[in-house]
């Protein structure tokens, strides 16, 4: 059996062994660690919990999602009641500064936008919207304010980084600049890249995060 093909079975087992996907609605292909996910499912959560389920698998470098959400005819909502499901779920939320966030529907598409002063409240916006029945799709578009001192942006990056137990120092380098954070390197997996991203998201004073790391 090829590596694709391992790869591949890993996968499907995985979202097999996920309560939240319906593994029969998705087909699994992989080509040299990137790994494609297809096919349809009922909410925009569980195509969430799909891609999630992938990237835990060891040896999936990159993960191509191109799953439908098709909701049933009986759960559907109109944009208005999308909106302000999600409105109110976002003013019930301590973690997100609700008054600083716009909720747009269209055909249960949601985009937010906004602006607050930290990565995890734009996450956590995102997270209240994700699982609301009707949602088909999200764009989060809220921004990070920027901050006047970012000098020492760099150095607590790599200090967060080195301090995890998932990271070695030598394989992953980050530069910033005035706010704005890349990282380049090689990390084990695609949890591992995702983790990273975090941690500098995390960091006082950034308001981007370009995430270059490689899955080797």
């Amino acid at each position: 059996m090829s590596h694709d093909d391992q790869l591949q079975k890993a996968v499907l087992a995985e979202l097999n062994w996920e309560p939240r996907v319906t593994a029969s609605h998705i087909g699994v292909a992989a080509d040299n660690g990137t790994v494609t996910l297809t096919g349809t499912v009922a909410s925009y959560g569980e195509k969430h919990a799909a891609e999630m389920a992938a990237g835990r698998v060891k040896g999936v470098k990159a993960i191509a999602e191109e799953i439908d959400v098709k909701l049933p005819f009986e759960i559907k909502r109109s944009d208005t009641d999308i909106a302000t499901a999600a409105i109110n779920r976002l003013a019930w939320d301590t973690t997100t500064p609700g008054d600083a966030i716009k909720v747009k529907v269209e055909k249960g598409w949601v985009t937010l936008t906004g602006e607050v002063e930290w990565h995890f409240q734009k996450e956590a916006a995102e997270r209240e919207v994700r699982h609301l029945t009707g949602v088909v799709g999200l764009s989060n578009q809220i921004t990070i304010k920027a901050r006047v001192d970012t000098a020492h942006l760099q150095d607590d990056i790599q200090h967060a980084l080195h301090r995890s137990v998932f990271f070695q120092p030598e394989r992953v380098h980050v530069s910033a600049s005035d706010g704005r954070v890349k990282l380049t390197g090689t990390v084990d997996s695609w949890m591992e890249r995702q983790r990273a991203g975090s941690t500098a998201w995390a960091a006082h004073g950034a308001t981007s995060v370009e995430n270059d790391l490689i899955v080797a």
